[in-house]
């Protein structure tokens, strides 16, 4: 086996890999999130619970409700929104949230079930206010029997009357219910039922707080003196900075070199603004529009070309008496959407007006790419000049603003050319800066301009070469292919580089099309010319490896796929998307996660870092595989949705790929499955066959987390069914284990032999953890348990979590089958207890019915049964011990309400209400997420002798106090040798 040492210049890799995170945390809302995550805490220790969030209208209210309900992943949520229009209609909000219950309305009594029946139209006549707020109160208690209750509450500013009163009454009468509310009320509306009760007002964010969002919502480059201005008029205001990073366009995003069109110019909110604006004074509106024009919102520009166009100073006061503008350290608009509006509601000449006043007093030496950008703006005819200009300052638009920016000044200094075959020349340089912004339809455009002027056989290449990629991004298709293949032939006689890098980009073409290319993988591979160069790039690795895997097979292209993954984690990540893709999914062929992970990783820093938002879109999605695979499926998601949007706001297709794996994961069949449908009919259409295999994949593992076999085998067939780079060996995988639950022995074995030959040619664990699982698969006897113990072993050395807590999964299932239920439940409650961190609700109900079989009771809330922490156990000790929350919290140097958190969870797991029931269920053994047992820490106690089974303890009933064999084993599991509670060390669990 190939070891790999990645070399990390300047640190680099290790802080993209830091950088690889869950990205759902809401930026400057530590407190608020904090609070009700404590609100959750107490409704499931079951205490009730209530806060109202109070803010202005965009300051994050409904975010942050939004963030309590994904965390209520256990609860019940019950979530309504009031309406301005229903504010006087008595009992609306009431009649929401009770047909939202409506299961549980049958259940209350007769009188209280009248009231509301009559409070939400069902009945005639007024009803009893009292018994009307009895049932409301016993409709919550109802719903939230078998676990607790989320009610969320948005813009309750908008609640009539009679139903805050009622819900008032209710909220007040709540006490030990597993029940929390949380209420968003908006300003400057107040309900004053409402008052009294616990609250919270969510403040502006802070400039740090607010740069991070927008960072987070602008990747790439982004001219700072821009983002400062954003910030600014946003006022710390969420909204306020989602619109304005929303509504930039591919210029304004980069560098803010151009005004964005106004898409809320006719909003409701504009409109009184506007009308003001045009009211005023003839200076006071000129002012204004220069300052619209300037992105970057500097006072001392703005007055020295106020001074060339002779507006006066006095100019300014309108504006700011009417609250339009604001002119201090930094311009700025009352409005992030006033800006543009400005600036488009004016005639062309006036807007030719103010840039050139800004070009004249813009300096030429600090920002000559702002001079020249407000020079172009003020022209009012090509100038050839000009276009050299704005040529000779993309490079620095580019480093202020990433690829948008160097793109928009070369299509300006295109416009500007005049001589037909210099500006084909431009056009083609600005078709390549817009490609890679990721505006494919703005690059086609680009290039038909450079076509009609004259080019050489360079202009003509790169010109084929740039086509051939748009087609690949738009289509990813067999067409593609065969244009990348025609263009390498065409750059073999000027540039070997260039044509051995189009290669790639052709099997890479030739990988996405799949099962459905004319041509296939093997017959592109054998179409490549050329040797290797004497001193090869990373890239010329890959292709050559390529080449080998695709005419040789696995073993053959072991070795030097495994250099050229080796020469990409050394001289770092470049080239195109393709190429990124191609050579992150070579580390999945050879079952290398360490490769996997660190490539995707550090192409997805350097994607953030250079801006292409080509490679980023391919990037995010090659990362979001990894994420799959290690269990992280929240990070996942997180980025697939970034990988969406991204999609969405460039015009391009998504690469499905992770979407579709990680619907199959998360086990929401309805959903998942019209995914895939969704996703096949348009891979149909742009004759993408690796997406057709990989929604087979992705169905394959649906299917086998339900448990429908027969199904998971059909998908896993047609998965494994060619020898398809990264998909192949994993479809086989799924393939074993549905065959075997089929009845299909002859084709697991047939599969796990296939599976044999690239695991064993990749020796990493990941790959001999696979073919051990699937080997256990078919084998009998005592042979089985050796290799379900070697994978788990193996995969438990790997990044890939998903696939471990399969192993044992299906380890315990075997136990259990073997009649050793006992053994079978460790298994079980592991992987139940990985699947549902993961979020892989499928396989977790699939162990959950797995371990009911043991004969285990199945507790009501779907958690692990019984399968105490350490810190729960010690808690649980302690409170049959007669102790009380305070006191066990003094003990083990935590709050209070951290001790009643963790005995709502025992009781939870044990399926007890009560802490008098605790000692009969602790005389019997009692497991620990470990798999080992824990003696009781207190010897006093007679109540807790019986059998206590500690790796390294005795299990004689002698005493109560087991005897340690080894007193290193014992602390490692939170006891000393005594059996009473062990100091935490500071790498432990924190005090």
């Amino acid at each position: 086996m190939t070891i790999f040492f990645y070399v990390t210049p300047h640190g680099f890799h290790q802080s993209a890999l830091n950088a690889v995170a869950d990205r759902s945390g809401l930026a400057g809302r530590t407190v608020e999130c904090a609070r009700v995550d404590d609100a959750l805490d107490r409704a499931q220790g079951g205490h009730s619970s209530v806060l109202v969030l109070r803010g202005e209208a965009g300051i994050g209210k409904t975010a942050v409700l939004d963030r309590a309900v994904d965390r209520a992943a256990n609860f019940r949520v019950i979530r309504i929104s009031a309406i301005e229009c229903e504010a006087d209609l008595p009992y609306a909000g009431l009649q929401l949230l009770s047909s939202a219950m409506e299961d549980a309305v049958g259940r209350l009594e007769p009188q209280q079930r009248r009231a509301l029946e009559t409070a939400v139209g069902s009945g005639g006549g007024e009803p009893d206010r009292l018994l009307l707020g009895l049932a409301v109160r016993s409709l919550f208690e109802k719903v939230a029997g078998p676990r607790p209750l989320l009610c969320v509450i948005d813009d309750a500013q908008w609640l009539d009357r009679y139903s805050a009163q009622v819900l008032a009454f209710v909220i007040r009468r709540l006490r030990a219910d597993p029940i929390a509310v949380l209420i968003a009320e908006g300003d400057p509306q107040k309900v004053w039922e409402f008052d009294g009760l616990p609250a919270l007002r969510l403040v502006e964010l802070s400039h740090s707080d607010a740069r991070t969002l927008v960072r987070s919502l602008i990747r790439g480059r982004v001219d700072e003196a821009v983002i400062d201005r954003v910030i600014a008029e946003a006022r710390g205001v969420p909204q306020a900075l989602l619109d304005a990073a929303h509504g930039f366009t591919s210029a304004g995003r980069a560098g803010g070199f151009a005004v964005d069109t106004p898409a809320l110019l006719a909003a409701g909110r504009l409109q009184e603004v506007l009308e003001r604006f045009h009211a005023s004074a003839d200076d006071s509106r000129r002012l204004a529009l220069l300052a619209a024009a300037d992105p970057t919102g500097d006072p001392a520009l703005l007055w020295r070309a106020a001074a060339t166009l002779a507006l006066p100073p006095q100019a300014a006061a309108p504006l700011e008496s009417d609250g339009l503008v604001h002119v201090g350290s930094r311009v700025l608009f009352c409005d992030t959407a006033l800006r543009s509006a400005v600036y488009h509601s004016a005639s062309a000449g006036d807007r030719r007006a103010v840039h050139e006043a800004l070009a004249i007093a813009t300096d030429s030496t600090s920002a000559p790419d702002r001079r020249a950008w407000h020079l172009a703006y003020a022209a009012d005819a090509p100038d050839d000049e000009l276009a050299a200009e704005l040529e000779r300052c993309s490079p620095k638009a580019g480093e202020r603003g990433g690829p948008a920016a160097a793109a928009a000044f070369l299509e300006l200094a295109t416009l500007m050319t005049r001589d037909s075959a210099r500006r084909s020349q431009r056009a083609l340089a600005a078709a390549a800066a817009t490609l890679d912004a990721g505006a494919t339809d703005a690059a086609s455009r680009l290039l038909a301009t450079a076509e009609l002027g004259t080019l050489d056989a360079f202009g003509h290449g790169g010109l084929a070469r740039l086509r051939a990629q748009v087609a690949s991004i738009s289509r990813r298709g067999d067409e593609s292919s065969e244009l990348f293949l025609d263009v390498a032939r065409m750059w073999e006689g000027l540039d070997a580089s260039v044509a051995r890098d189009t290669y790639v980009d052709a099997l890479a073409a030739a990988v996405a099309a799949g099962r459905l290319g004319r041509r296939g993988v093997e017959a592109v591979a054998k179409a490549v010319n050329g040797g290797q160069p004497a001193d090869p790039r990373a890239n010329d690795l890959l292709l050559d490896g390529l080449v080998v895997r695709f005419t040789k097979g696995h073993g053959a292209a072991h070795v030097p796929l495994s250099g050229a993954l080796e020469a990409w984690g050394r001289d770092g990540i470049g080239g195109s998307a393709l190429s990124l893709w191609l050579a992150t999914t070579v580390a999945a062929d050879l079952w290398d996660d360490e490769a996997w992970h660190v490539l995707t990783a550090v192409g997805l820093a350097r994607a953030e870092d250079t801006g292409s938002r080509t490679v980023l879109l391919c990037a995010l999605a090659c990362r979001a595989m990894v994420d799959v695979h290690r269990g992280e499926l929240r990070a996942a998601s997180a980025l697939v949705e970034e990988a969406l949007a991204l999609a969405h706001a460039s015009g391009n297709p998504p690469i499905a790929h992770a979407s579709l794996v990680l619907a199959g994961w998360s086990g929401e069949e309805h959903r998942a499955l019209a995914l895939f449908d969704a996703a096949r009919r348009d891979a149909g259409f742009r004759g993408d066959g690796y997406t057709l295999s990989t929604a087979s994949l992705a169905e394959a593992v649906l299917y086998n987390g339900l448990g429908r076999y027969d199904a998971a085998l059909a998908a896993a067939w047609h998965a494994a069914e060619l020898d398809e780079l990264g998909l192949s060996g994993l479809g086989l995988v799924e393939l074993i284990e549905a065959a075997t639950r089929s009845g299909r022995h002859d084709a697991a074995v047939g599969a796990v032999e296939r599976l044999t030959d690239s695991a064993r040619a990749s020796g990493t664990d990941w790959a001999l953890g696979m073919e051990a699982r699937s080997r256990a698969l078919v084998t009998d006897g005592q042979g089985a348990e050796k290799l379900y113990e070697e994978a788990i072993d193996r995969l438990a050395r790997s990044r890939i979590t998903v696939h471990r807590a399969r192993a044992q999964l299906l380890y315990g299932e075997w136990l259990r089958r073997q009649g050793r239920r006992i053994d079978a439940r460790v298994q079980l409650r592991a992987a139940e207890e990985s699947f549902v961190a993961m979020g892989a609700e499928a396989f977790a109900v699939r162990a959950r019915r797995e371990n009911s079989a043991t004969g285990e009771k199945v507790r009501r809330r779907g958690d692990t049964a019984g399968n105490l922490t350490p810190q729960e156990a010690r808690i649980a000790f302690l409170a049959c011990d007669g102790l009380t929350n305070p006191e066990i919290g003094e003990q083990l140097f935590v709050s209070p309400r951290t001790v009643e958190y963790h005995l709502h969870k025992v009781f939870e797991k044990f399926g007890i209400t009560s802490r008098r029931e605790l000692p009969r269920l602790l005389d019997n053994t009692v497991s620990i997420s470990s798999g080992r047992f824990l003696p009781a820490p207190h010897a006093r106690n007679p109540r807790l002798r019986g059998r206590l089974d500690v790796a390294g303890f005795s299990t004689e009933r002698r005493t109560n106090v087991p005897t340690p064999r080894d007193a290193s084993e014992v602390r490692s599991v939170g006891v000393d040798a005594e059996g009473c509670p062990a100091p935490e060390s500071a790498a432990g669990t924190p005090r």
